[in-house]
């Protein structure tokens, strides 16, 4: 895909095993760089069944027993999906370049040290609190689209062109003669 920075996704203390298999499923289709658990409640094994692309197969899967002991890479921030007064809608959040987004257990919330964790906040706006495996989704796919490269909207209903605008950095400059540094040796 061509899309810039990269992302992680998990889940804090979810209990559901369909629920993780399926966001499991739905990151490794948006390319996540990885994937993490912590202090897991469900069934791995019975997660598969819903995670039919095999993730971690394919992609990192971290365990964590607490919001603690939770480590990303240098420079990756931590966005909490989660439905409080204070949090940025996700329609008018701008993505990290470099992020992991956690998402709390069904009919709870994320756990007040995750809270603490995170350096952004965002919400969906919805009347109700939505699957987890949904919520998931559409928080990624709202990523795709900005972090995407993809052709501007037209103004009228319909589609756009199907090939992204290219950059404008002009055709590659090649060298008439080899540098003599590369010639030494």
């Amino acid at each position: 895909m061509l899309t810039r920075g990269y992302f992680g996704i998990g889940v804090e203390g979810v209990s559901k095993s369909a629920n993780v298999g399926a966001l499991l499923r739905t990151a490794h289709a948006f390319g996540a760089a990885f994937c993490f658990t912590v202090a897991p409640g469900f069934d791995a094994h019975a997660a598969r069944l819903a995670d039919t692309s095999d993730t971690a197969r394919h992609v990192p899967l971290w365990r964590f027993t607490d919001a603690a002991s939770l480590a990303l890479p240098k420079g990756c921030a931590l966005v909490g999906i989660e439905i409080t007064e204070d949090a940025a809608l996700l329609p008018s959040f701008r993505h990290p370049l470099n992020a992991a987004y956690v998402l709390g257990p069904e009919r709870s919330s994320l756990s007040p040290a995750m809270m603490a964790r995170c350096q952004h906040v965002v919400r969906i706006p919805t009347r109700f609190s939505l699957n987890l495996a949904v919520a998931g989704a559409l928080v990624l796919y709202d990523r795709l689209l900005q972090h995407g490269r993809f052709a501007d909207r037209p103004v009228m209903s319909g589609g756009g062109s199907p090939d992204p605008a290219q950059a404008g950095h002009g055709n590659p400059v090649f060298r008439r003669h080899r540098p003599a540094w590369l010639e030494e040796g």
